[in-house]
């Protein structure tokens, strides 16, 4: 069976073909490929799945009244370092879109907790604790969750959303509780010189919006907050050409909105810091 990397995005129909498996459920086996595939559906379930630090806490199957550890495939999830099926886990944030967020080993023994049934009527159910077989959750991939979610959410009616925070009020022992997730990030080494520089050049002023810097810090110098115009992450370079002084404002601005006239508009500036330079340096 093909590797999948962590965040790879599939359709139903390519895991079922994949993993050989049922296109239908969260709980899918598969005895042609030994293979268990879980999926937490955030947008239509009845489930409340969630991370806690670096542990998936995932509720086993059957929406309807109590759950038993011996039902199907609770039982299969269970016994995998018994019965050595492998465990694959995707998410859905967006519509027809299934995560991967990567195979799962057993991380503590089935608990029992309470949630809502499909009928609504609070129930005990079976939760699994689950960690990643290799290395921790990506930061690219729970930027992808958080946003996707974050959109999800905003798509839903005001009765829906009230319904979901309801639900959520009723679910008693995760009531208040703060969840946690551990990822593994890239941090990318920048020139503490070049951003001195660059704000020095902005003259405590913001290169977007032009306006004087909100306030000054403990130093009683304008903040302001250098920004790559192309993001490191996304391969540009931390380099005088590339890097201008925002206002906290436009560099969140710059983060959400990615706006093409702003983008230019901040290239440009980057640039004729850089030819100013040049020709100086040649003085």
């Amino acid at each position: 069976m093909t590797t999948l990397a962590q965040g790879t995005i599939l359709n139903n129909k390519q895991i079922c073909e994949l993993f050989l498996c049922s296109s239908q459920g969260g709980m899918r086996k598969s005895n042609k490929t030994n293979t268990l595939v879980l999926i937490t559906n955030h947008l239509e379930s009845v489930y409340n799945d969630r991370w806690e630090d670096d542990i998936l806490h995932y509720t086993g199957m059957g929406q309807l009244g109590n759950q038993s550890l011996e039902f199907a495939q609770n039982k299969t999830l269970a016994n995998i370092e018994k019965n050595g099926v492998h465990v694959h886990y995707f998410e859905v944030l967006k519509k027809y879109e299934y995560t991967y967020i990567g195979e799962m080993l057993k991380a503590g023994e089935p608990y029992l907790a309470q949630q809502l049934d499909a009928n609504g009527e609070l129930r005990q159910v079976y939760i699994f604790p689950l960690r990643l077989k290799q290395g921790s959750l990506p930061i690219e991939v729970i930027n992808h969750y958080e946003n996707d979610r974050s959109s999800a959410l905003k798509s839903l009616s005001d009765q829906k959303l009230l319904a979901k925070l309801q639900k959520q009020k009723k679910q008693i022992p995760e009531l208040g509780k703060n969840n946690k997730i551990t990822v593994k990030a890239s941090i990318y080494r920048r020139s503490m010189e070049l951003a001195e520089y660059v704000k020095r050049q902005a003259q405590g002023h913001c290169d977007l919006c032009e306006r004087p810097a909100p306030f000054t810090n403990q130093d009683q110098k304008p903040y302001l907050e250098c920004h790559h115009v192309i993001w490191l992450s996304q391969n540009g370079l931390d380099t005088l050409d590339n890097l201008v002084a925002l206002c906290p404002n436009c560099h969140r601005k710059m983060h959400i909105v990615q706006d093409k006239n702003d983008i230019n508009k901040l290239i440009e500036i980057a640039h004729n810091r850089q030819r100013i330079l040049n020709k100086n340096s040649q003085c």
